[in-house]
This record gives structure tokens, C-alpha cells and sequence, in this order.
């Protein structure tokens, strides 16, 4: 890791300590515009300290909060060796194989670190996203196995949330027909790095040991539609879950274009209404592509 990456997992993990608060993404990105502007006007490269940070602007509060989290370099070495032990590592919003899907869709807002388990190449893409729920019906579990199928086929990379039902289906099928999956989840990454290899990612935001969230897993289902080409949503519970909430973000937004499986429910026929496409062929996102 580079110096400037070191310093971006600093402020922005907690590695394993609870006393730390590490800096939100506006904390970071601000911080890092006061350094740039500071540099811009010809002020001396200082050593960050408490002093250096205050004539940038921040309270002593925060300056000290700034200091902690800069000098927890021994704290970092050991983050990363037991994350190795278990076959784990980081990737940071400026490391070249940071998803391009990302900085290309959230901007200055990316994410600032993931670890990973696997082959961190399969972040280069091209992405088919699915989503859908744990407990799916037959038919929703037929045609997300399709999918799969689909994506090892067309040599896409197919992006899931590494759950039950519709993702564990999709992924199974894509790597059984010879194809690479990414898995982003919402908890521990060491749980399950034992089941990452050449053609199976996993990444996890913020660090490989922790735990779920709901807010995690809402960020999961964004990055999950911001990296597809196409996103298809397989089953869904009306207006709840998180399923649901990803895909009328994603219609809101626009991060990717989204296809829902027309499988008659109450949820597929409300989303076609707010600009899903519907479809029963997967032949469709191939002809899209």
C-alpha cells in the first residue's frame, strides 16, 4: 500500500478499535479538500498535527479526533497481517483496481475501502447485477439460475449480495457454467473468505470483521446496482426490504438500467410502473447489452 493509502484506511476504518470514530465520506472528502486548498495557496507541507489541522479550520475537538486515528500505524500493521492470515485484504477508493463501475457512477463520493477475498480483477467488470429475495419462489429461482447462465455465457461478471434465495441461485449457475461472480456483503468477510478464489470475489466495506447492519446492507444493495451494466430484479416484496428499496432507488437515480422479472407480483408490476423494464426471456438483456 502506498502512504496515501495507508492514511485513507487510517481515517476511515475503525480496525478493530472501539475507541476510534473513524471520519464519514464527507469528513474524509472535506479534510481532504482543506489540505489541497491550503497546498493550492502555498502553504508549507506540514506534519499533520493538532496545530497544522486547526490553521485548517477544524475545532480542537476534531483536530484531536484527526491526530488519533493518523497514529494508529502499529495498530494498522497488525489489522492487516490477521487479515491476510485469513486471506483478506484492502482496496481504497485510489488504488488502481478500484471498481471503475464506482468512480464512475458515485464520483467523490465512493467509497473509500473495501476488503476483499478472491480475485480483486473481477472488479474490472463488465457487471450484470442481480437482486432479489432469500426466500424465492421456484420460478424466481429458475430464472435467476438463468441469469447466471447468462453472465458466465456473454462473459459478464455477475454482481450479487452474496445472500440466500435469488443470489445464492444466480451465483451458483454462473459458476457452474464455467463463469466469476462478485459477492458484495453487508457482514464479517473472514466468515466467508474461505469460500473466495480465482473466480469468486467477495468484498465487504470498511473492514473484513464487521458485522451486519441494516445500514450496511442498504449500502450493499446501492453498490450492487451503481455496478451493474444491467440490473435485474428477480423477486421482491412490495414496498418493503431491501430489494425493494435498491431498485426504486436505482429507478430514482438511474445508476443502471433495470430490468425486474415479470413474474405477475404486486412489487414487479409497481416497479415497471416507475420505469422497470419487465421481462420473462433472458435472451432480452442479451440482445440490450
Amino acid at each position: 500500500m502506498t502512504a496515501a493509502e495507508r492514511g485513507l484506511v487510517l481515517l476511515c476504518c475503525a480496525l478493530g478499535d472501539q475507541a476510534a470514530r473513524p471520519l464519514t465520506m464527507a469528513q474524509f472528502r472535506e479534510l481532504s479538500s482543506r489540505v489541497q486548498t491550503a497546498q493550492r495557496q502555498g502553504a508549507p507541507d506540514d506534519q499533520v498535527d493538532e496545530a497544522h489541522l486547526e490553521r485548517l479550520g477544524y475545532s480542537s475537538e476534531m483536530a484531536q479526533r484527526i491526530v488519533y486515528l493518523l497514529s494508529r500505524e502499529a495498530l494498522l500493521e497488525t489489522y492487516l497481517e490477521e487479515a491476510l492470515e485469513v486471506g483478506c485484504y484492502p482496496i481504497t477508493r485510489i488504488s488502481p483496481s478500484y471498481p471503475q463501475a464506482l468512480i464512475q457512477k458515485r464520483g467523490a463520493s465512493r467509497p473509500p475501502v473495501f476488503f476483499c477475498a478472491g480475485n480483486e480483477r473481477l472488479l474490472q467488470g463488465p457487471f450484470l447485477s442481480v437482486a432479489g429475495a432469500r426466500r424465492a419462489g421456484e420460478a424466481a429461482l429458475e430464472f435467476a439460475g438463468q441469469l447466471g447462465r447468462l453472465a458466465a455465457r456473454t462473459g459478464r461478471i455477475l454482481v450479487t449480495g452474496g445472500a440466500g434465495g435469488v443470489d445464492w441461485a444466480a451465483a451458483d449457475a454462473c459458476l457452474r457454467a464455467g463463469g466469476s461472480t462478485v459477492a458484495m456483503i453487508p457482514d464479517a468477510l473472514f466468515d466467508r473468505a474461505h469460500l473466495a478464489g480465482e473466480r469468486h470475489l467477495l468484498c465487504s466495506e470498511g473492514g473484513y470483521d464487521l458485522s451486519f447492519t441494516t445500514p450496511r446492507a442498504m449500502m450493499r444493495n446501492s453498490y450492487i446496482h451503481q455496478m451493474g451494466e444491467q440490473t435485474v430484479v428477480v423477486q421482491a416484496a412490495f414496498g418493503k426490504g431491501g430489494t425493494w428499496h435498491g431498485a426504486v432507488e436505482n429507478l430514482r437515480r438511474r445508476w443502471s438500467p433495470l430490468y425486474v422479472f415479470d413474474d405477475g407480483s404486486a412489487a414487479a408490476q409497481a416497479l415497471v410502473q416507475q420505469g422497470a423494464v419487465p421481462i420473462r426471456d433472458v435472451m432480452a438483456l442479451d440482445h440490450d447489452a
